[in-house]
């Protein structure tokens, strides 16, 4: 699985860098960056889980 941030979505609440901090982190302006595009399968259900919870649905999952 791939994953993706929309940058123009992103309202740098931070929950996704929290939630997985192996795939998410905040840049310096506060938006959510991916560290990691393709997921390890160990972390498949924490990205997907972490998008779901998005408040601003910024989080683009791509099987």
């Amino acid at each position: 699985m791939k994953v993706s941030v929309d940058k123009e979505l992103c309202t740098g609440c931070g929950l996704c860098a929290e939630s997985v901090p192996e795939v998410f982190e905040l840049a310096d302006d506060d938006i959510a960056v991916v560290k990691m595009v393709t997921v390890k399968d160990a972390l498949v259900e924490q990205v997907k889980e972490a998008a779901e919870d998005c408040p601003a649905e910024a989080i683009i999952l791509e099987e």
